[in-house]
């Protein structure tokens, strides 16, 4: 676990330091910021879904995967989650001497509530993240995890500058789910496999190019929803020889 800790420390500092940024830049240098937080994401949710050995088992885990999240409302569900947290912070912090605009006000409440949801999906989705937590888990080793911690405090300083405070809260996320893999490493390992691990890697990565698109803008996709698609990742993995062998048959 001491490796997650380190991770949600650099997140932490990394968030601290974006605040800085976000306090004292103007909206239009805002805009920029987006962008360049939104190239980014694209480019690491693409090279990671490169990696997919089958694009139809990716198409088949985020079709289903995001028609479950959908039903159940699992972005709303961690939208209002990102709320309680700015609650939370909210209470922390002296009153404010001027009163703010209710539309001002409801801005810096969705601003913190997507910075806490983006940072949480782009911080746990990745391979490093999955294969990081399990050899730290399984055989000691933290060199993968420390890498990536030092990456996601980059990344922090880069979206607490776009979203605000929210992001810092997610390292209850990486805390919660980064190290729950590490404790059950020696049980996930087996039953998920190599190529579990690279198609759980792939369906993240398309997790990433959403959240590429809504920083810049181009449609507004709501990333949330389709979380569970890297539960179903190791069933489409395990099920794909058996729908090739079908699809195969009819071709034939």
């Amino acid at each position: 676990m001491i490796a997650t800790i380190i991770n949600c420390i650099t997140v932490l500092a990394g968030s601290l330091i974006g605040v800085l940024f976000h306090a004292r830049i103007r909206e239009g240098m805002k805009e920029v910021i987006f962008i360049s937080a939104g190239i980014i994401s694209l480019l690491i949710g693409i090279s990671m879904a490169l990696g997919t050995e089958s694009i139809i088992g990716v198409l088949l885990a985020v079709a289903f995967g995001g028609m479950i999240g959908e039903l159940l409302g699992i972005e709303q569900a961690i939208l209002k989650l990102g709320g309680f947290f700015e609650g939370i912070s909210k209470r922390g912090r002296r009153a404010e001497a001027v009163p703010r605009e209710d539309e001002a006000e409801d801005a810096e409440k969705k601003n913190f509530a997507l910075g806490f949801l983006n940072a949480s999906v782009l911080f746990c989705v990745g391979a490093m993240t999955i294969v990081g937590a399990i050899q730290a888990g399984a055989e000691g080793n933290y060199e993968l995890i420390l890498i990536k911690s030092v990456m996601d405090g980059f990344m922090a300083i880069m979206f607490t500058a776009a979203y605000g405070i929210g992001v810092a809260f997610s390292i209850v996320t990486i805390l919660v789910y980064q190290g729950g893999l590490t404790l059950l490493a020696g049980y996930i390992a087996p039953v998920i496999g190599t190529q579990g691990l690279t198609e759980l890697s792939a369906v993240g990565g398309v997790l990433v190019i959403m959240i590429g698109f809504n920083l810049l803008g181009v449609k507004r996709i709501r990333t949330g929803n389709f979380v569970p698609a890297l539960l179903l990742v190791p069933a489409v993995t395990w099920l794909m020889p058996m729908i090739n062998a079908f699809i195969y048959s009819i071709g034939g």
